[in-house]
């Protein structure tokens, strides 16, 4: 975004150096007041070598502790530091006890995002170490270029925590290495490959972890087959090397920016490229031999040297010394609150924690009674008010304007340079000469009321960091007290001159876009004395603003006036921004502190774009990024021409400016490295934020197959093609799980990027580096070459917009010539919906369903076939015109889903017919009980009865009543078989009218849900078609794109073959024919397509109409059939056992006769069933039932699901019959 000085800038930012004090370590007492934290502890605190983590053993806890140390936020050591308010916890620590215990103290704060926040509180021996320790670890948590390290130095990084986190038994655990990965599997298997593993319970002995056994577990961990395919590239040609001149080739040639000056950025040399060798590569032979061995390749491309961006970039390279109005402000909105806007609490820490971020333009709301004041007045709170500003900010406060920056019209505002170390108050001023501060109307108090309470305070050095602490912090407290309405102190005021002409608002209509503006209150002499460069004022207008030339005043926009203004005026008020300063702040109704995109108004160079710094959002998230380069100063020099006032620039623009050299910009995601510690998908985005002209989004890669280790994507280059304004472009790239969690991304001033193979290391939503996720990308950056024939080509490739072009020309024509009758666009009747366009975006045309009327569906076409052609063009469009078949109702039955839902319906079936068998064979069970015991208790009554006729015909006695009895024995017996056999038909008949009654539901929501699953087949493989209509559509245009570039060429030869001096004016005039000639075929083609997809559309629509009508039809018919096979259940029934009775050779009269599993009958052809079986009048079936089959199909499944019990498992005949 910013623009840098001409010349090659020589870096300031001071690499990693780690003081030796903490290195050496120290001893302190850690201790907390949070519940369940423990007494203090005497604990070592150590940083290592590289200055990566703060870590200290001590206590009861033999295991180390470790504090990333890219995480802390600040620290704080005297009165600053965090105090202990316990009783007992302060005499242990030492205090009242004569000596300076604040100065022992040492506050450590850190945290993934600025609100919830955590803090370390440690006790030094001595002062001078509390204050070594606090300076010491600020300026290693600071270190911009830590920050933006290297992929190697990631790596080195991860190896260190791995190495510094052992177990009581001083070795480093495994479980540590295989959480930091997300396929355990592969980590344990690497592990073993390298020998680093015996036994996983054991852990590994630091002094066998070496930083060379860690690489090597990598490299067998991820193989990277993409590397070796880069390095194959570069000219290895399956050789594990390549040599000098090739890797100086490679470096100069894809890795140079060539967007860079030669003199200035000249190409690198070979004593260069040599010393690049010698650095990443450890086989000595090769060296000698001039020749780099992949391994060390793979080095070079995550070393220092190829960073994705240049460390000089995130130096402070601006030139600090313009006008404060030629610089982007990274400005805060309602800083103190930590969540909503309505009921968020507010607390003081937020003002520290924004202002470390890196913001210098803070929100500072006062109210009613916060003062601790004697009175309510608003006049006695403002003089307090400013009393404290005096007081607490001392010489950092400007009171008085700089000698050479004097309050008058057309002098330019100081530098930020000038303004170094002073503090800016923005507050409502008072103006004698206009009005007493006693007098004025009712109607301009009123006026007063209606804008926003806010003090801002944009701070030109991180001196205000400090300007809210500890002493101080109470007081702020009482200050940002939240104990009732807000009164404010200035703040989005406006001057009270020339407002006499302006409507009165009603003041109980409030602006809610305007947030809390109703109530502010006039400013004071005392608060009015300290206001100066930034005075705010109403804006009126920019013709006022030029007129009055008050560069010191500025205006405040509300994020929805400020959207109205750039639309309308968009050039204007990038002028006004040229020399005077703007603010934009959140409407008032994004109660949730959502933000807005920053972007929109740092493209008409609105200086103090401010947002909710609490609320971590992708306008946040970019506001962070942005802001992070120039040194994290907060100040980024705007691009050329928002600032030269002679130079005039239109943000809408699509076109080149002159003076703006453009960029072409692309990137492939090539693959990514422990993205996260989960096992799942990934996918990457890549979004361009810039003029509207130059932003785009979304790019986006595959999801992987549950990858999120080593994922490669083969996709295609994201091209951003002309990006107009580069200086003020931002590339942002994030990745995201499958389920669209966010895992990391990256923010890259497009001026700034490096092309090439690189590797980017991932970051936070607060920005904060994160451990191991990184993409190796290529990308290439180079300046924009136009097309010698550009509209030509932007024609073919948007004919519609070229024609709108057109139509936009012709309406200008027909408003001068003052005839456009025929350009008035047709507007909706009242009740009438306007059709914004006749193409929706994405190809897809309006539906269609309202103009065409329903046709059968045996009379609609299978195959979609285009007009007849009646001319030359047609005849060529006929050409390209591909045919399009239709899914019929067969076919879409013949989908995987819907055959699956009818199988799964055929499943449940099964199971309730099974189920039904069980209870059967249970009642045929007690059946056969039942029979066995009649015949038990008969067969020995009958014994006893021969015994008797035996006794008597031995005796001579009469047998004749025993003849009688054995009489009236058969016939009870032959009764109670008929009354076993009556009650083994009803229990049947109750079973099968029970199982029918069951499968009636459960058919009919069969039905219903297959008529479902066939309409929701339809719309799937309908939409599927649409989609691939759409690509079918985009390769007819290229294929007629192609054939006329041939017609082209092909003339544009002839032409030169025929007379050479005439071929220039014959060329241009084939050109201008060839364009008109283009675009009306394109269009001609894409209102065929058009055509075709209607009639494409109006099939579906019919298909989908015959599924509704099928439906009721088919649910009639199921219900008439249902009803039917009711009826027939009691002659079903009767048909079985029948069946049974003959294929067990008995008679079908046998039924309801005596049966004993000792008689045997001969087979008889019986006329029809018993009479009391046919009782019933129900129509005889043909064929076997439905129930009989189902028995069949069933018993068998049965069998199988009984037979490994120990229940014997019954015949057909036997579960009827016993």
């Amino acid at each position: 975004m910013a623009g840098a000085k001409p010349g090659v800038h020589a870096l300031q930012l001071k690499p990693v150096s780690v003081h030796e004090a903490l290195k050496k370590g120290g001893k302190f007492i850690k201790w907390d007041e949070e519940p369940n934290s423990g007494p203090p502890t005497l604990v070592t605190l150590k940083v290592d070598p590289d200055g990566f983590f703060l870590y200290w053993t001590g206590g009861s806890n033999l295991e180390v502790e470790i504090l990333d140390i890219s995480t802390i936020r600040d620290t704080r050591t005297g009165k600053f530091a965090k105090q202990p308010k316990d009783p007992k916890l302060r005499e242990v620590l030492g205090f009242g006890k004569g000596d300076n215990v604040e100065g022992k103290l040492v506050t450590v704060v850190y945290g993934n995002d600025l609100v919830n926040i955590s803090f370390l509180n440690f006790q030094a021996m001595q002062e001078d170490t509390a204050k070594i320790w606090t300076d010491e670890l600020f300026t290693l948590a600071t270190n911009i270029l830590s920050q933006n390290a290297s992929r190697n130095t990631f790596l080195l990084k991860a190896y260190t925590k791995l190495k510094l986190q052992v177990n009581q038994d001083g070795k480093i655990p495994v479980k540590n290495i295989l959480k930091m990965f997300s396929d355990k599997k592969r980590v344990e298997t690497a592990l073993e490959q390298c020998g680093l593993v015996n036994n996983r319970a054991e852990g590994i002995k630091p002094d066998d972890f070496t930083w060379e056994a860690f690489q090597k577990f990598l490299d067998s961990l991820c193989l990277r087959p993409e590397i070796q395919s880069i390095f194959e590239e570069s000219g290895s040609k399956r050789k594990p090397f390549i040599s000098l001149d090739q890797l100086m080739d490679f470096i100069n040639r894809r890795q140079r920016d060539s967007r860079l000056n030669e003199v200035l950025y000249p190409p690198l040399k070979r004593e260069q490229v040599r010393q690049i060798m010698e650095k990443y590569e450890t086989n000595t032979s090769q060296l000698e031999r001039d020749q780099i061995s992949l391994q060390a390749f793979s080095r070079y491309l995550g070393g220092e040297e190829n960073g994705i961006v240049p460390p000089e970039r995130l130096d402070v390279i601006d030139d600090m010394n313009q006008p404060l109005s030629h610089y982007f402000i990274n400005s805060s909105h309602n800083t103190y609150l930590t969540v909503g806007q309505l009921t968020g609490l507010s607390s003081v820490e937020m003002y520290r924690q924004v202002l470390l971020t890196g913001c210098r333009c803070v929100e500072l709301d006062c109210w009613k009674a916060c003062l601790n004041s004697l009175n309510h007045e608003n006049d006695s709170q403002q003089a307090k008010m400013a009393e404290y500003c005096r007081t607490i900010f001392g010489d950092a406060l400007l009171i008085d304007p700089l000698e050479k920056y004097p309050l008058v019209p057309g002098q330019l505002l100081p530098s930020p340079q000038e303004m170094l170390g002073k503090i800016l108050v923005k507050n409502k001023k008072k103006h004698y000469h206009h009005r007493p501060s006693s007098g004025g109307s009712i109607r301009r108090r009123e006026m007063e009321e209606q804008s926003t309470p806010n003090n801002d305070c944009p701070l030109t050095d991180s001196e205000g960091s400090q300007l809210l602490s500890n002493g101080e912090e109470k007081l702020a407290e009482r200050m940002v007290k939240d104990s009732e309405p807000r009164k404010s102190i200035g703040g989005e005021g406006e001057s009270e001159e020339d407002e006499e002409d302006e409507p009165v608002a009603d003041p109980k209509k409030p602006n809610t876009d305007e947030g809390t503006a109703s109530s502010e209150v006039n400013a004071t002499e005392e608060m009015s004395t300290l206001v100066n460069y930034i005075e705010p004022v109403k804006f009126k207008s920019f013709e006022v603003a030029t007129k009055r030339k008050k560069f010191f005043e500025m205006s405040s926009f509300v994020e929805t006036k400020g959207m109205d203004t750039l639309k309308n005026s968009p050039s204007e008020f990038v002028e006004y921004n040229k020399n005077q300063l703007s603010r934009i702040y959140p409407k008032g109704t994004r109660v949730d502190s959502s933000n807005y995109m920053p972007q929109l108004f740092w493209n008409v160079g609105c200086q103090m774009v401010a947002l909710n710094f609490q609320t971590l959002d992708l306008p946040m998230q970019l506001n962070m990024g942005v802001f992070e380069y120039n040194g994290r100063s907060g100040y980024l020099l705007k691009p050329e021409f928002m600032r030269r006032t002679d130079k005039h620039f239109d943000p809408f623009t699509e076109n080149i400016v002159d003076g703006i050299v453009a960029n072409t910009v692309k990137i492939r995601v090539i693959s990514g490295q422990f993205l996260t510690d989960k096992k799942v998908g990934v996918y990457v985005e890549v979004d361009m934020f810039g003029l509207p002209a130059d932003t785009k989004r979304k790019y986006r890669t595959k999801t992987s197959n549950g990858n999120s280790l080593d994922p490669v994507w083969d996709d295609d280059m994201f091209v951003f093609n002309k990006v107009v304004l580069p200086t003020l472009a931002s590339l942002r790239i994030a990745v995201f799980e499958e389920n669209g969690k966010f895992i990391g991304h990256r923010i890259l001033p497009v001026s700034a990027i490096r092309p090439g193979y690189h590797y980017i290391n991932l970051k936070t939503e607060l920005n904060q580096p994160l451990l191991l996720p990184s993409l190796l990308v290529y990308t290439e950056a180079q300046d924009y070459i136009p097309n010698e024939h550009q509209e030509y080509a932007e024609a073919l490739t948007n004919p519609i917009k070229h024609i709108s072009q057109l139509h936009k020309r012709e309406t200008q024509l027909a408003v001068l010539i003052e005839d456009n009758s025929e350009h008035v666009p047709n507007q909706p009747k009242d009740g009438e919906t306007k059709r914004e366009s006749d193409v929706i975006p994405g190809g897809q045309l309006p539906s269609p369903f309202h103009t065409f009327p329903p046709c059968p569906l045996d009379e609609a076409p299978d195959i979609i076939k285009p007009a007849p052609a009646q001319s030359p063009k047609e005849d060529l469009i006929a050409t390209v015109l591909t045919d399009i078949h239709v899914h019929s109702l067969e076919e879409l039955r013949q989908q995987k889903n819907y055959v699956k839902l009818l199988k799964k319906q055929s499943k449940e079936l099964k199971e309730l017919r099974k189920k039904h068998l069980k209870k059967v064979w249970n009642m045929s069970k007690e059946q056969k009980n039942r029979s066995s015991q009649l015949q038990s208790d008969t067969q020995r009554r009958r014994s006893q009865m021969e015994k008797h006729l035996k006794r008597s015909i031995k005796k001579n006695e009469p047998h004749e009543p025993v003849q009688r009895e054995l009489t009236a024995l058969d016939q009870e017996l032959e009764k109670q078989t008929v009354q076993l056999r009556e009650w083994q038909l009803q229990e049947l008949l109750k079973l099968r009218q029970e199982l029918h009654s069951l499968e009636k539901e459960k058919q009919q929501t069969h039905l219903q849900e297959a008529f479902q699953k066939l309409k929701e087949t339809a719309h799937e493989c309908q939409a599927g078609q649409l989609k691939k209509l759409r690509e079918i559509c985009e390769k007819e245009k290229k294929e007629l794109q192609k054939i006329l570039d041939r017609k082209r060429q092909n003339s544009i030869s002839e032409a030169k073959s025929r007379d050479k001096e005439k071929a220039e004016t014959e060329l241009n005039e084939i050109n201008r024919k060839h364009i008109q000639d283009s675009v009306a075929l394109i269009r001609g083609l894409e209102e065929a397509q058009s055509r075709r997809q209607e009639n494409l559309m109006l099939r579906h629509r019919e298909v989908l109409q015959h599924i509704d009508k099928e439906l009721p039809q088919m649910q009639a018919q199921l219900e008439r059939e249902l009803e039917e096979e009711s009826q027939r259940l009691p002659q079903e029934i009767c048909q079985h056992l029948e069946l049974e009775l003959h294929n067990k050779g008995l008679r079908k009269d046998a039924l309801f006769s005596p049966f004993s599993n000792h008689s045997s009958s001969s087979p008889s052809s019986g006329s029809g069933p018993p009479s009391n079986c046919s009782t019933p009048s129900y129509p005889s079936s043909p064929n076997r039932s439905t129930w009989n089959r189902s028995m069949d199909n069933s018993t068998a499944s049965l069998a199988d699901s009984t037979s490994s019990s120990t229940t014997p498992v019954l015949s057909e005949a036997e579960m009827s019959f016993g």
